[in-house]
């Protein structure tokens, strides 16, 4: 057991998203014309009201006619604070799904980002556990493609960035998948809205990609494609959302607070993709992850792992990558002399740097031609810390017979 020294100061805590979104807004925070674009959004219906001053809106369904809001249409008169607090109230007590999207939408000005799976439901339109479960995982999957996109242009990213890319994806709130058919992720505009266009731009990208193959049975247009974030990655999310299904459409839909970004339309329709599209899309995702190109590295990391058949020759070693590349870790092999350096500058609590190609096959998490092994000076501070790190991690440092990594 290890305890923290008494004159340490703490460790800084990134804060929880919630804490970001879950206060509801304040009548004096809320744009009335961004208040009325997230009903329309959601399906509520303006039903009359006094011209040029409020507008009566009802919930979308058949039960909403017993409720409505008055919402101005400005702030240019007196009681347009009564009104939107008397609407915020009404939201916060609906507790439907229509109310709460709105709600969020106000509280946080984000992007929303649509799927509409057109999967087979059950009674009552309630869904299987697994039709759910596969339209939330395929979601992610889209989600991870497009953040991927926004760290580098690649065909194929493997372990690449993928450690940066679910940090962004901290920041996106989900809501409830109605009846494993539609999800909705609401992307922060300050934190995420380069992952929503990163993601739009993808999805024109594989339509029209996939439909210039069907016309000229060309795969060209996929190359192209890369450069607007396509992507093996968003290939695999794709399959994961159509198959099953009938069809599979998804939208993404701008802040009104914070209006539609550059090079973005401000009214598109969904993309659709159906199960005729899997081949396609499933020969554009072995087409990228067979053309992307190893990468030549000089990757800085400590040992963490060290292994070789024989007390002599050459061993293999598993890094933990602290720069030079955008993996948490690699896995390389060392001739004789380069292992034994790794080897002591471990000891010692040293990272060591070594040149060599990032491999693409496996996911770049292997390093080949390794060579020029040195060890990396650090600061006294860094140096105690990767000793510690050493001595409560004895049984991760190996050097055993046999065996891979």
């Amino acid at each position: 057991m290890t305890h923290r020294p008494l004159g340490e100061p703490l460790r800084t805590v990134r804060p929880h998203p919630e804490i970001h979104w879950n206060q509801s807004p304040q009548p004096d925070e809320v744009d009335p014309a961004v208040l009325a674009a997230l009903l329309r959004r959601h399906g509520w219906q303006r039903r009359g009201g006094a011209a040029g001053r409020y507008g009566r809106w009802t919930p979308p369904g058949p039960g909403g006619g017993g409720t409505s809001l008055l919402v101005p249409e400005s702030r240019a008169f007196p009681d347009s604070d009564d009104l939107l607090g008397e609407a915020l109230l009404a939201l916060a007590r609906s507790g439907t799904p229509a109310a709460r999207e709105v709600l969020l939408g106000l509280a946080v000005p984000s992007d929303e980002i649509c799927w509409w799976r057109d999967a087979p439901t059950g009674p009552a339109g309630a869904a299987s556990w697994a039709v759910e479960e596969q339209l939330r995982a395929a979601a992610r999957q889209l989600l991870v493609a497009g953040a991927l996109a926004t760290r580098a242009r690649a065909g194929y990213y493997g372990a690449r960035h993928r450690r940066a890319a679910l940090t962004t994806l901290e920041s996106v709130l989900v809501g409830s998948a109605a009846g494993g058919r539609r999800l909705t992720a609401f992307a922060p505009v300050a934190a995420a809205r380069p992952l929503a266009v990163r993601l739009h731009q993808a999805l024109y990208a594989v339509r029209e990609a996939i439909d210039y193959q069907r016309a000229t049975g060309g795969m060209d247009a996929f190359d192209g494609a890369v450069e607007a974030g396509a992507s093996r990655e968003l290939t695999e999310a794709l399959i994961a959302l159509v198959r099953g299904a009938e069809g599979a459409r998804i939208a993404v839909e701008w802040s009104p607070a914070a209006g539609v970004p550059e090079d973005c339309a401000a009214s598109d329709e969904p993309v659709e993709f159906s199960p005729g599209d899997l081949p396609v899309l499933r020969e554009a995702g072995a087409r990228y992850l067979r053309e992307e190109p190893s990468v030549p590295v000089r990757v800085t990391g400590t040992v963490v792992r060290m292994r070789r058949s024989g007390p002599r020759g050459e061993g293999s070693v598993r890094l933990r990558v602290l720069a030079g590349a955008e993996i948490p870790h690699v896995r390389l092999t060392l001739d004789e002399e380069d292992y034994r350096i790794a080897g002591q500058a471990h000891l010692v609590g040293l990272p060591v740097r070594v040149q060599g190609r990032l491999e693409s096959r496996g996911g770049f998490r292997r390093l080949t031609g390794a060579r020029g092994v040195v060890p990396v000076q650090v600061d006294e501070a860094e140096r105690d810390r990767l000793m510690k790190s050493l001595q409560e991690n004895l049984d991760f440092f190996e050097e055993a017979c046999g065996g891979e990594d």
